[in-house]
């Protein structure tokens, strides 16, 4: 019997789409393909998600890979690329649903340590509590299934008692090798709701 919903992050419950932060900086398009691919892109994105970079330090990696008309805007993306946050309602809606159902809902979610200052500040955060198992915090990646089996143990669940909900196939394999059934999300809310009730979810 499923008693917990594991909730991915980013395209899930938060919109995470690089060219809507680069647009606000009012660069060309060039230069925004340039700072998509200099910084989301990266090797050290990757490793602010990991827990071995932090922003501060990327900075001067990054710059030193882009003409010198870009460093302001390098460090403004590095610093503030989460703004605007953008939450997807119709899930958060759902997340809400399955909250006053009596599900315990947990994010397991690849973010850095600036997660923590953002993550507050989404109405979506209330809904979770201190139920956040965060990739730079333990030095643990999805789809590693350290990932998986650290957040089970850290909350002291039960696989066969969770689902996990994740827009990535990759990080959904991994779960279910783990013992947890999952759920690929495809931007879809009504899809969502169908795959929920398959798997025995009051919603």
């Amino acid at each position: 019997m499923i008693r917990n919903i594991l909730f991915d992050m980013g395209q899930v419950l938060l919109a995470f789409d690089p060219k809507v932060f680069v647009k606000r900086l009012n660069v060309s398009e060039e230069d925004e393909t340039l700072l998509i691919h200099e910084i989301f892109r990266s090797v050290e994105w990757v490793m602010l998600d990991h827990g071995t970079l932090l922003e501060e330090d990327m900075i001067p990696i990054v710059q030193r890979r882009l003409p010198e008309r870009l460093h302001s805007a390098a460090e403004e993306l590095i610093m503030h690329w989460d703004e605007p946050r953008t939450e997807k309602e119709e899930i958060v809606q759902i997340a809400s649903q399955l909250k006053e159902n009596g599900y315990q809902l947990y994010l397991l979610t690849n973010a850095g340590m600036r997660h923590k200052r953002y993550w507050p500040k989404c109405r979506a955060s209330a809904l979770f509590e201190d139920r956040v198992f965060l990739s730079a915090e333990h030095k643990l990646l999805k789809p590693d299934h350290a990932f998986f089996h650290a957040a089970l143990d850290h909350f002291g669940l039960v696989p066969l008692e969770c689902l996990f909900i994740d827009d990535s196939p990759a990080n959904c394999e991994a779960a279910q090798c783990c013992g947890i059934r999952s759920i690929v999300f495809n931007n879809d809310a009504e899809e969502l709701l169908h795959k929920l009730r398959m798997h025995g979810v009051k919603i």
